[in-house]
């Protein structure tokens, strides 16, 4: 194995890759621009839509309550709802989202609340829809202000404080530091778009460098080199692993701009703290540094995986059939690895892909389990060992090379 003939190799794949569009494309533009836009314009909509569903005024239907005017009357001047005429078919009118809510006022409800035993009412939605969430949350708000005003006249009309139904509140106050909040809320979503753009970077190059050669005729004059075969599979492995590693590398700078920039449109501060009562989340540095070190061998894992498999496709075309399935074999352990519950433990340690999901969500959030770590770090290592050392003994056989 010669060095210098592996970087000779490296750096003549190098210059060809900067000069094919697809390689700059799936390295530098996608992670650079596009993800991050798409994930902040997602986030924009989403926060648009949701802004809007709450600002709008409510349909509801009031399910019967005839003798009951002055819960009716209260609730129609609230002016938080429209309140519209009951009707027979209100469940499909639920259904259909015609109408967003319904509540069922029983017979009596109105003298029986003077009394203090009050029928309950049911409220009725559509289970999973934002609106109708949203109304059925503002009708329960509404019959909660309700029986509160009722417990506090029964009370003062019989000399007691109207305190004594609730003598003391409960107050929630946060104690974790912003970084540890923005891992928690960023620490699943993170690792899933790194270890995404990691394989996406490392597959044009290596269906480049294998079945497109193949394509364009090329291969057989590298093979006539004086380059051992060894030489030139870990020349084009190297450069592999540059285009993983440059999306990544784009990918997290891109982010870490914008998310300067969401946290100055929210007024934080360099230390993390919102100036005028906003949020927005903030990463620690170093949580980021080790995300970097647990990727390193997954890119490697990646990187070696599919210039075997391109290797032994025919076309690119063929290449891009074998490689596009994988995705979804990088997707399912990335996602379940931020299902919440999903705690890491050495069995989960040993798992590829779910193993840097999870420990990443966990140093994003500043727990650094050393053991999990270590055994996490050395077994995708040997993974991606396992993979290069099946791409060098692919690149040796003569079958797979000029397979037809």
């Amino acid at each position: 194995m010669s060095w210098h003939t592996i970087g000779t190799i490296y750096g003549k794949e190098l210059r060809d890759s900067v000069r094919d569009r697809r390689t700059l494309l799936s390295t530098i533009i996608i992670p650079t621009i596009v993800m991050p836009a798409l994930v902040l314009g997602l986030g924009k909509v989403a926060s648009a839509v949701i802004s809007k569903a709450k600002e709008e005024i409510p349909r509801i239907m009031v399910i019967g309550g005839s003798d009951s005017p002055g819960v009716r009357g209260e609730l129609q001047r609230s002016g938080r709802f429209k309140a519209e005429p009951a009707s027979a078919d209100w469940k499909s009118l639920i259904s259909e989202k015609k109408v967003r809510a319904a509540a069922e006022i029983p017979e009596g409800f109105e003298k029986a609340l003077e009394s203090g035993s009050a029928p309950p009412v049911t409220l009725y939605d559509y289970e999973g829809e934002l609106k109708s969430g949203l109304a059925v949350d503002q009708l329960r708000n509404f019959f909660i202000g309700m029986r509160e005003r009722a417990t506090a006249r029964l009370l003062t009309a019989r000399g007691l404080p109207a305190t004594i139904a609730r003598p003391f509140e409960v107050k929630i106050a946060n104690v974790a530091p912003p970084e540890k909040i923005g891992g928690n809320l960023l620490g699943g979503i993170v690792p899933y778009i790194i270890i995404l753009l990691c394989f996406m970077g490392a597959m044009s190059p290596a269906m480049d460098l294998t079945a497109g050669e193949k394509e364009r005729g090329t291969m057989e004059t590298l093979l006539c080199s004086p380059a051992a075969r060894t030489d030139i599979v870990l020349g084009k492995f190297c450069m592999v692993l540059t285009g993983s590693l440059v999306a990544v590398a784009c990918s997290l700078v891109s982010m870490g701009v914008s998310l300067v920039v969401v946290g100055a449109s929210f007024g934080v501060n360099p230390a993390g703290q919102a100036g005028h009562g906003g949020f927005a989340p903030t990463i620690d540095p170093v949580g980021m540094l080790g995300v970097l070190a647990m990727v390193a061998p997954v890119a490697v894992l990646f990187s070696a995986v599919l210039l075997a498999v391109s290797l032994f496709a025919k076309s690119f075309k063929e290449a891009q059939s074998y490689a596009g399935p994988m995705v979804f074999a990088i997707i399912i352990p990335a996602i379940v690895g931020m299902l919440p519950g999903i705690d890491l433990n050495l069995r989960l340690a040993l798992v590829p892909i779910l193993n840097i999901s999870l420990v990443c969500k966990e140093m994003l959030s500043g727990v650094w389990h050393w053991g999990y770590i270590s055994a996490i770090f050395g077994s995708t290592a040997l993974y991606a060992a396992a993979a290069l050392a099946l791409a060098v003994k692919m690149f040796r056989c003569e079958d797979v090379i000029f397979r037809t």
